[in-house]
């Protein structure tokens, strides 16, 4: 392992493992799911004042209102604030979510640790908040060492849902950068993700006519059977071969079985792999619209805001880097591509190179079984903070 510098911070990252485990069950049963407020205060909290303990100036900017007929697919609710953490001359930006898929009244609510202490399991354990958790070690690392590096650290509270309120401050902390890091946690493998597919959400409602279903059948136009129609042609577009694929679901329609439903609605996510993709699948979706005097009538409404991240050249070179500081430290980082998206999405569109799986190991991401190997605290903590002292020397 080259420098006494990376030594000194495996040390302090080492001697921190209790401490990091008690955190990450503290900030475990802070519950983040479901656009909950309160935790999301509590977690930003307690996370932005440990930043400005070691120097960072922190702004809270105000989101962006998700679409209205966005909200009524998962989570309602106002923009959350997005906290802009900076120290010195940005060069790094790091981002990271505060939010989770879970609800908050739900029973998953608590970090459990194995017999064997070698894993735990909790909401939100390994996505992302293991990944907050080595964040801030490694930043503290660098401060107590002294390595001289500009970051800026931003922390959506919506990432699960899109990052609909936060993609305008991604982009533009992005712009300000050479450097991109997100705390996602690895892949299955522990890989590296250096290819991400883009996503998509969309919306189709269809417009009927109410009537009672048996005086009056005839006069009624169902929204639900031409919303049925619809959702046959969408089953139709997707295109494994190209990489497209379109899900459907939540699926929501009529009042009662004797009244003819005035109102259906489906709502969908799409993943494509470059531009050209989703534009045709776009245009596929925008094609199921029909004339405002048409009865049944079918609105078609779609937002594509993560776009599709290649492998480009700078991103490969950071990747590189990142598997030098591994190896060093007698770790494997091997890489792979996958169809899941995340703020990574965001950052490389608006330009910077950013790889995004430096989180913790785990699996069963989204699902009451989630977990973390727990020895990649220590290890992806130490690899984040050799990484970033790199990044400080223009190493990469």
């Amino acid at each position: 392992m080259p420098g006494t510098i990376e030594d000194t911070l495996c040390r302090i990252v080492a001697r921190r493992d209790g401490e990091m485990r008690d955190d990450l069950a503290r900030f475990v049963a802070i519950p983040t799911g479901h656009n909950h407020t309160p935790g999301l205060d509590e977690f930003r909290g307690l996370v932005t004042d440990r930043l400005r303990a070691i120097g960072a100036t922190v702004e809270m900017r105000a989101g962006d209102e998700r679409p209205e007929w966005l909200k009524g697919s998962e989570v309602k609710g106002e923009a959350s604030p997005v906290a802009v953490c900076r120290r010195g001359e940005g060069r790094v930006m790091l981002a990271s979510h505060l939010d989770t898929v879970f609800d908050p009244a739900g029973r998953f609510r608590e970090m459990v640790v194995s017999s064997d202490g070698a894993t735990a399991t909790g909401p939100g354990v390994v996505d992302m908040k293991g990944g907050i958790v080595i964040g801030l070690v490694a930043l503290e690392a660098l401060a107590e060492a002294g390595v001289d590096l500009g970051w800026t650290w931003v922390l959506n509270s919506d990432e699960e849902t899109g990052s609909f309120c936060s993609d305008r401050v991604l982009r533009e902390v992005a712009a300000e950068h050479r450097w991109g890091i997100a705390t996602e946690p690895a892949l299955v493998g522990g890989e590296l993700a250096i290819a991400r597919k883009g996503s998509g959400q969309f919306r189709v409602e269809a417009i009927g006519r109410s009537a009672h279903a048996g005086r009056a059948f005839h006069e009624g136009v169902s929204a639900v059977y031409a919303l049925a129609h619809a959702l046959v042609a969408i089953e139709g577009l997707s295109d494994l071969g190209r990489g497209t694929t379109v899900n459907v679901g939540p699926v929501v329609g009529g009042s009662a079985t004797n009244v003819v439903p005035d109102r259906a609605y489906a709502w969908g996510n799409v993943r494509y792999v470059d531009p050209a993709a989703a534009e045709a699948v776009g245009a596929q979706l925008d094609a199921l619209s029909t004339d405002k005097s048409a009865m049944p009538r079918v609105v078609v409404e779609r937002l594509f805001n993560r776009p599709a991240k290649p492998r480009l050249e700078a991103t490969d070179r950071l990747a590189m880097a990142a598997r030098e500081v591994a190896e060093s430290l007698g770790q494997k980082l091997p890489f792979a591509e996958t169809g899941g998206v995340c703020d990574g999405n965001n950052m490389q569109a608006a330009g910077l190179a950013t790889i995004d799986t430096l989180g913790v190991r785990g699996g069963g991401l989204h699902t009451e079984d989630e977990w973390i190997e727990l020895g990649s605290l220590v290890e992806r903590g130490q690899l984040l903070a050799c990484l970033l002292a790199r990044l400080a020397r223009d190493e990469v």
